[in-house]
């Protein structure tokens, strides 16, 4: 099947095409046409299948063909996508961009951490699609500074990370802004019952769409697990780096301290790296995220708010440094390779702390991984297991404690929203556009995806709520 097949207009197929995309991805297969058909859609998919395309092509396609509504001389505000991150959201606008590159469409980013007058600036000029994030959304809303009352077409984007991020009150705010005539879009990774819950408030018999099992890792990912003593972990890592020869790693790691001081350590070790976490600046951020596509950085440390949000063409590896605590997340982290079809490595360096959750990983996405001990880095045979500190609490290392997932206490989900040791995006003089924790969203051209469908991303993995 082509995208010709899909029913798109010409000049969406001659910018789909110039991005170098040829055949649509299951989920692209499915959902392009369900959109031009009209109805709402509730649509899930595996981390990397090219939902951004799935939904901005459609999209795109209906607001060239329908006549804008009648205003006083200025565009109205046509289709509101919301997305959990900052990131995620200039991903969204940028696809938005490239596809509509032929078309009259005016598209513009909203978030919060950077001042409001060029967003101003951009809604005074008028926009056809308007991508945001909820904080600021509302905080323009608030002032007055946008009009939603035109909005006909809605998309929800990682619907599943906009309820781990508390935003199911900032998302009933927004719902009962929108007319109640529009055609709604839901994308999720995961099909939960709040998910499904909040479906049935937001859709109207939508047609549902699936095109992988949950919590499951693509097959074009080979996963690795190297068994290391809790001391040995920056040297291994260092030795893979040097002795493998590899380029573009995006490594993992469970705090953001963590992840400075493995920057610190590898640089010393004559690698280039740098840090991308909540801590850091929006600046910052793109900063590190544009050199490491570019290939000028050949390491990338991320928190988990990035488990769902990078987006590089062909990323050969994804290092698990420290596995995370919730299984699923490990899922979402090594998605950043293998994606859309591309082969791809993920490695994870396990010592003797983290053997539940390799457990619970093992359990969840109900297969074993292979073990392989790297000579000069074997682990110790009498470390014992020690506690794991997270935010303000510690998991495993005594006997009888409470490990693996970790879930006890809210979702056992650090940082989250409203829970211990997790900060709750703390509010600035300013409304809400402090930077409560960040995330991390690679801008791409044309949405991700390797040598196939258009634009597989999926979203960020963020702990603190971030507008």
């Amino acid at each position: 099947m082509s995208f010709e097949s899909l029913g798109l207009i010409e000049p969406l197929l001659k910018a789909v095409a110039e991005t170098g995309y040829t055949t649509p991805t299951p989920i692209q297969k499915q959902a392009i046409p369900a959109v031009i058909a009209g109805g709402d859609l509730l649509a899930g998919a595996q981390t990397g299948t090219g939902k951004t395309a799935g939904f901005t092509l459609p999209l795109l396609h209906k607001l060239s063909t329908t006549p804008p509504p009648v205003t006083q001389g200025k565009r109205a505000i046509r289709a509101l996508i919301l997305t959990p991150t900052r990131e995620l959201a200039a991903q969204v606008e940028e696809s938005v961009r490239v596809y509509g590159k032929y078309l009259p469409i005016k598209s513009m980013v909203m978030f919060g951490g950077v001042g409001m007058g060029p967003q101003l600036s951009g809604l005074r000029n008028g926009i056809d699609v308007l991508v945001a994030t909820p904080g600021r959304l509302l905080d323009h809303h608030q002032q007055g500074n946008l009009d939603l009352s035109k909005i006909e077409f809605f998309v929800l984007d990682e619907a599943d990370r906009m309820l781990d991020m508390g935003f199911i009150h900032d998302i009933k705010k927004v719902l009962a802004i929108l007319p109640a005539k529009k055609q709604s879009l839901l994308f999720s990774a995961t099909f939960s019952d709040e998910i499904k819950a909040l479906a049935e408030r937001l859709l109207n018999s939508p047609q549902v769409i699936e095109v992988a099992r949950r919590n499951t890792t693509a097959e074009t990912i080979a996963q690795k697990v190297h068994p290391v003593g809790r001391d040995k972990k920056k040297d291994l890592l260092a030795h893979l780096i040097k002795e493998n020869n590899w380029h573009q790693v995006l490594v993992f790691t469970r705090t953001k301290h963590g992840a400075n001081r493995l920057v610190e350590f590898l640089e010393k070790e004559g690698i280039t790296a740098m840090a991308i976490h909540g801590n850091k600046s929006q600046s910052a951020r793109t900063r590190a995220l544009s050199e490491f596509k570019t290939g000028e950085l050949q390491v990338l440390v991320a928190t988990d708010i990035a488990a769902r949000g990078i987006d590089i063409d062909q990323l050969p590896h994804v290092v698990n440094f420290e596995l995370p605590n919730v299984p699923e997340d490990y899922v979402h982290r090594i998605g950043r390779t293998g994606r859309a079809g591309a082969e791809g490595e993920a490695v994870s360096l396990v010592c003797v702390d983290e053997n539940s959750f390799l457990a619970d990983i093992e359990k969840l996405i109900k297969r074993s991984i292979p073990r392989e001990v790297v000579p000069g880095f074997e682990p110790d045979p009498n470390e014992r297991p020690e506690p794991i500190l997270l935010g303000r609490r510690t998991i495993g290392g005594a006997p009888g404690a409470r490990s693996g997932g970790g879930r006890s206490g809210g979702s056992g989900r650090p940082g989250g929203s409203g829970r211990p040791g997790g900060g709750s995006g703390q509010r600035s003089a300013g409304g809400r556009s402090g930077q409560g924790g960040g995330q991390g969203s690679g801008q791409r051209s044309g949405g991700g995806g390797n040598g196939g469908g258009a634009g597989g991303r999926s979203g960020g993995s963020s702990r603190p709520r971030s507008r």
